[in-house]
């Protein structure tokens, strides 16, 4: 016999809106039929579906973002009940109702639940998160990590640029320039790298300008909210060390 009680139960959302960039928000309230097992994602599959307020009346489909639904691609962050984290891995059973969802106010919003990440892509730029090569030669195989670096650096490459440790951290906001956890986080496994330690001194500098890694106010929020559980706040320390070393190295040079 089917349970009745699943079959009339419904889940509550209220989801804040916004229709272009420059446009105010505003809130509209979705009544859906539960299902076990369902994530937020699936419950906006199923609003996508039919888009119809818990009224009654109808309205346009909510967007949102989301790729793998496996939390690796980092697509689908936003507020879920206050919180900052992945739409994906946030289980409808285990969420108080009415669920509330919310864009990232860090970044900002395309539309509903679209933000643009603009500001974290910009940051990994300005502290050359990549390892340069030359695909002119063929120059073999690089030289090999050491094994008790490459497990501690291994943690670091989870970051999937979510921007879940921006929303969180109370100093990456509009009011600065605060380059953000993530892409100091990044500096930290790029310069640990063999071939990527040869621009270790360029990124140090990166971190040294304004909006740097002084703008840190070592609220660790970062390393709380952080999907993947990367030790956000021991790069931080790390990189604290590093461009301190390197700032002593540079008046010594002078």
């Amino acid at each position: 016999m089917a349970d009745t009680t699943v079959a009339n139960k419904t889940i509550k959302f209220i989801i804040t809106r916004q229709d272009k960039p420059d446009a105010p928000s505003y809130t509209e309230q979705f009544e859906i039929p539960y299902r076990q097992n369902m994530n937020v994602i699936s419950a906006l599959m199923e609003i996508q579906r039919n888009p119809q307020k818990a009224d009654g009346a109808g309205t346009s489909p909510v967007c949102w973002e989301s790729n793998c639904l496996e939390e690796v691609c980092g697509a689908c962050s936003m507020v879920i009940n206050g919180k900052p984290r992945q739409a994906c891995t946030a289980l409808v059973d285990k969420l108080e109702q009415p669920i509330r969802l919310e864009p990232m106010s860090t970044f900002p919003v395309v539309r509903d639940l679209v933000i643009n990440r603009e500001r974290m892509f910009n940051a990994l730029k300005r502290v050359k998160a990549w390892i340069p090569i030359d695909g002119t030669y063929d120059l073999g195989p690089g030289p090999r990590m050491a094994e008790t670096k490459r497990q501690w650096a291994y943690e670091l490459s989870k970051c999937m640029t979510c921007g879940v440790c921006l929303e969180a951290c109370p100093n990456v906001n509009d009011r600065n320039s605060f380059i953000g956890p993530a892409a100091i986080s990044q500096v930290r496994l790029f310069n640990a790298h063999p071939t990527g330690e040869m621009n270790k001194a360029e990124r140090l500098d990166a971190l040294m300008e304004e909006g740097g890694i002084e703008g840190c106010g070592n609220s660790q929020n970062c390393v709380r909210s952080c999907p993947k559980g990367i030790p956000l706040t021991t790069s931080i320390a790390a990189m604290n060390k590093d461009t301190t070393k390197q700032l002593f190295k540079k008046w010594l040079d002078f």
